[in-house]
């Protein structure tokens, strides 16, 4: 069994911190965004990883070659012409029983049974499976159709209505890989393109108008690191769920308020630290209060109120600032003007 996950994008939602580092390798709750997704993997019998990356795609193969132990293949799109491009690419690899995620997505409460013979459950008849989550409003994401057997019939990117509620969200397993890339090949050859672009959408549709049968199946968790605000949201998730170590890190003279994640060669001095606060590997914070906020390695952040910030790398600040975004190796300085000081 197989794992792809394509993640070759530019990032641009997520920049500034997308200039200098690809989009799945930005930290959450103390870790990689990629690592929290392949986490989520660990108990299924995946036996290579086929990762499809682009730019700064280097930085994803060492930090994949260091962190995990199971094969990984890197295949390079050089051009974003789509996700079933980017399948299509990794074609000689494609084969057998394939899962396929979507690297903006972080998922739980779902059931992986009977996706192999012999398994309870196991349906000799299903091709695949669409993973599925209820939205009130799914315009901005795509939605599966089903007949009266629940069989799916038809996928489509971004409705233009909200009757269909059910939303694909980023997240297929398929019996057979190959027939996934002969979908791929064939929407390219007759040019099937949706908004400009290739989709998996689109593929899987043509497989099923061939025959395929794909059921769908809800998760009970769905949670997106595509932007900024949606980022907030995922850090409080994984921070309430078994990523908080506020009791293995206490800090004399700081007050930690829990779920934090804080590393242990974090330096903190006189400040309130949380909730829902990540510090990332040699960060110094002091004399500072900090709430909703993520800090990267290496950033020092002193005589600062922040909520909702996101801190990257390397960065300075000094001052009192509300809500910040700031990208790796910046320096942010507040200082007071003397003359108004004095009135």
């Amino acid at each position: 069994m197989k794992l792809v996950i394509p993640m070759a994008g530019l990032g641009t939602r997520m920049r500034p911190h997308t200039w200098a580092r690809p989009k799945p390798l930005l930290p959450v709750a103390g870790r990689a965004m990629l690592d929290h997704i392949v986490d989520r993997f660990r108990d299924l019998p995946i036996d290579e990883y086929i990762f499809i990356v682009g730019y700064l795609g280097e930085q994803i193969e060492t930090h994949c070659n260091e962190t995990y132990d199971i094969p990984t293949t890197f295949v390079t799109q050089d051009e974003m012409l789509g996700q079933a491009h980017a399948i299509w690419l990794a074609r000689d690899f494609v084969k057998g029983p394939v899962f396929l995620m979507f690297v903006d997505t972080l998922f739980d409460d779902v059931d992986f049974s009977g996706l192999e013979p012999g398994s309870a459950g196991y349906r000799k008849e299903l091709d695949g499976i669409i993973f599925t989550y209820e939205e009130d409003d799914p315009r901005r994401f795509g939605v599966v159709e089903t007949d009266g057997a629940g069989f799916a019939t038809k996928l489509i990117e971004k409705p233009d209505s909200v009757e269909n509620k059910t939303v694909l969200m980023g997240l297929y397993y398929f019996r057979e890989g190959e027939w996934l890339v002969r979908a791929c090949e064939e929407l390219m050859e007759r040019e099937m393109k949706t908004k400009g672009e290739y989709y998996v959408s689109d593929a899987v549709t043509l497989m099923i108008q061939q025959g395929a049968k794909f059921r769908t199946r809800e998760v009970g968790v769905w949670k997106d690191t595509g932007k900024p605000e949606t980022t907030f949201d995922t850090h409080r998730y994984l921070l309430e769920h078994g990523h908080d170590n506020a009791h293995l890190a206490p800090r004399p003279g700081t007050v930690v308020i829990p779920p934090v994640f804080v590393h242990p060669r974090a330096l903190i001095e006189r400040s309130v630290i949380g909730p829902y606060v990540s510090i990332g590997k040699d960060a110094h914070i002091r004399d500072s209060v900090l709430r909703d906020v993520i800090v990267d390695e290496g950033a020092q952040v002193s005589a600062a109120l922040l909520q909702r910030s996101l801190v990257g790398r390397e960065v300075e600040i000094k001052g009192s600032f509300q809500s910040l975004n700031v990208g790796d190796s910046s320096t942010v300085t507040r200082e007071d003007n003397e003359e108004d000081n004095e009135e």
